[in-house]
């Protein structure tokens, strides 16, 4: 028997299933899709910087802006009308030290940036990140010590400064904080801090697979937040490590983290993968960082891909893989446009 008739006597043995069939109407396909992405899947980051004068571009982040807290009324009034209902605040100071003091001050930008939202509308979820990077007049995540001749970020003299930063913010009203540094201990320090100023109800939103990228690129031109010298591999994860993950997500659930999160997002599809695995009953966040947007945004600007379907395939991807929510600088656009469903 040759093989072409072995092959028909095969087939004849076999019940006709062909997968073509579930594909072959928009509407079928759409009724069985697996991974459904909304609107409401979706986190803004809002760059806040000065109190008065107008919107400055963010030249390498098209469509976002630095915004002066006089205008984020209209900004959050735009958003709600989009059905936008959750937001991230990064803070631009006037002013900058070695201490951070502007960080955790009651009058400090994204303390009043948190009382005005509150103001206009409780509809509208206010994430506030914990860091010190634009605070710092060095661009460090923290507070800065010399051993063995150069300069590293001193954890405990930092978990001190993250402490005072997410009282005063909770003071401010804000939802969720979410420190980003990855500072040994951040999240049990935090959690003792909001706990024992009144604040057991704030959940915690860690950072807490945060890898050393060269994807944060346009985000730190945005936050003004760029290292002045060396960089951030001494405490931001080796991106060649995907188990070691793991350990920093047990160490965050142990110390009380509510909710967690992989940053970047596309380019560690896999790590979001092996943290919802193992932790499948935590919320997870994915930040579709600054890089990753550009990246998109570029191409479709020379006219190498189409911009829609490539950001909607990404950031389905993204949920695919096992994000309850992303981080993302589309939120806005994907919803102005009608992209996503609400």
């Amino acid at each position: 028997m040759d093989t072409a008739s072995r092959y028909q006597e095969v087939k004849s043995l076999l019940p006709d299933l062909r997968l073509r069939r579930l594909r072959s109407h928009p509407m079928l396909r759409e009724l069985i899709r697996e991974t459904q992405l909304s609107v409401k899947d979706l986190v803004l980051p809002l760059f806040i910087k000065g109190r008065q004068g107008v919107r400055q571009p963010i030249l390498s982040m098209p469509g976002h802006d630095q915004i002066p807290l006089d205008c984020l009324k209209e900004e959050i009034d735009q958003l709600l009308e989009l059905g936008i209902h959750a937001v991230i605040l990064f803070g631009v100071p006037q002013h900058k030290d070695d201490k951070g003091i502007y960080a955790y001050g009651e009058e400090g930008i994204i303390e009043e940036a948190i009382r005005r939202i509150k103001k206009k509308s409780s509809k509208m979820l206010i994430i506030s990140d914990l860091c010190f990077c634009e605070y710092m007049d060095h661009g460090h995540c923290g507070v800065l010590h010399e051993r063995n001749g150069r300069w590293d970020v001193d954890n405990d003299q930092t978990l001190e400064l993250l402490i005072r930063q997410a009282v005063s913010h909770a003071k401010a009203g804000v939802d969720v904080v979410a420190p980003s540094g990855m500072i040994d201990g951040m999240v049990k320090a935090i959690r003792h801090g909001l706990d024992s100023a009144g604040y057991s109800h704030l959940p915690i939103l860690s950072y807490s697979v945060k890898y050393h990228s060269s994807l944060y690129g346009p985000f730190r031109m945005a936050a003004e937040g760029a290292p002045s010298f060396g960089d951030r591999s001494s405490h931001q994860m080796d991106n060649a490590n995907a188990r070691e993950a793991l350990r920093e997500v047990e160490l965050d659930v142990k110390e009380g983290a509510d909710m967690l999160m992989v940053k970047p997002a596309h380019a560690y599809l896999d790590v979001i993968y092996r943290v919802k695995t193992a932790y499948p009953h935590i919320p997870l966040a994915a930040y579709h960082t600054s890089g990753e947007f550009a990246m998109i945004k570029a191409a479709a600007e020379k006219g190498w891909m189409n911009e829609k379907n490539a950001a909607l395939e990404i950031l389905t991807g993204i949920k695919r893989a096992g994000a309850d929510f992303i981080i993302s600088y589309y939120t806005k656009e994907m919803a102005q446009k009608q992209w996503l469903t609400l």
